[in-house]
């Protein structure tokens, strides 16, 4: 991770779970990381105790909706601005609502699709921009999937998340391709994690705490371990590129 030192990295979604824990991370490793979220008051108490504990790099907190293209735009002018440009982006922020395909509200539908699909291209747009004028050849976007990407789950409520998973799948493997076109040396990532203990679940079943419950009853990923893939993937040589990591808990059944 020495080469990263003082570049400058974008984590979405960077207020809780994966995202705060690899913003962490990156911040230990000497990283300027631009954290955003809609509540942005939980990274900027993350980015205290960071600067308290003495570590190279910074967490920059910064508020974005990312529904809002504009708020998107806004933020990596402000990027540019303020810090040059983006070196690493790592689309994280994702989200999901239980609507089934038969019954679902088409109001979660396009708030999944705007968050996990239409938010991820845009980032990955303005991040390749922001390296291609600066002549960036090195930069890297991880986008962080799910083991939804790869199989469609039982449950009716996930089927039409996993879709927008899949998705990540498919831009993922096109954005590695569109970079090789473009004779650039900047890498693409996915990481496909099975259950993770984050705020995720009780999201998605607020209204039914015995559903959340049933993908608690054996041990299951914890976000530093999606945090330590990032640090992988980024400590890999240069000329290496890894597509996909996917990975769950020994004991999750699928």
């Amino acid at each position: 991770m020495d080469r990263w030192a003082g570049r400058v990295a974008l984590v979405t979604g960077a207020s809780v779970g994966i995202g705060a824990s690899v913003a962490k991370e990156l911040v230990r490793s000497g990283m300027k990381v631009v954290g955003c979220a809609r509540d942005v008051e939980k990274i900027q108490k993350l980015a205290i105790e960071l600067q308290a504990a003495g570590h190279d790099g910074v967490l920059v907190p910064f508020k974005c909706d990312l529904n809002n293209e504009e708020e998107i735009l806004s933020m990596f002018a402000a990027i540019k601005d303020q810090h040059k440009g983006v070196d690493v982006c790592i689309n994280n922020a994702g989200l999901a609502h239980p609507e089934s395909l038969l019954n679902g509200k088409t109001s979660g539908w396009k708030h999944m699709l705007n968050v996990n699909v239409l938010a991820l291209c845009i980032c990955t747009r303005e991040a390749y921009q922001s390296m291609k004028e600066r002549n960036v050849d090195d930069g890297h976007i991880i986008n962080i999937n799910s083991m939804s990407g790869h199989r469609v789950p039982g449950s009716a409520d996930g089927h039409f998340y996993s879709s927008t998973k899949y998705s990540v799948t498919a831009l993922t493997e096109g954005l590695r391709q569109e970079l090789r076109e473009a004779n650039t040396h900047i890498r693409a990532t996915c990481i496909s994690p099975g259950v993770v203990e984050t705020e995720f679940f009780s999201r998605l079943y607020k209204d039914n705490a015995d559903k959340m419950d049933s993908f608690f009853k054996f041990k299951v990923l914890e976000a530093i371990d999606i945090a330590n893939a990032v640090t992988y993937i980024l400590s890999a040589p240069p000329h290496v590129q890894i597509g996909d990591i996917q990975m769950r808990s020994v004991e999750q059944v699928v």
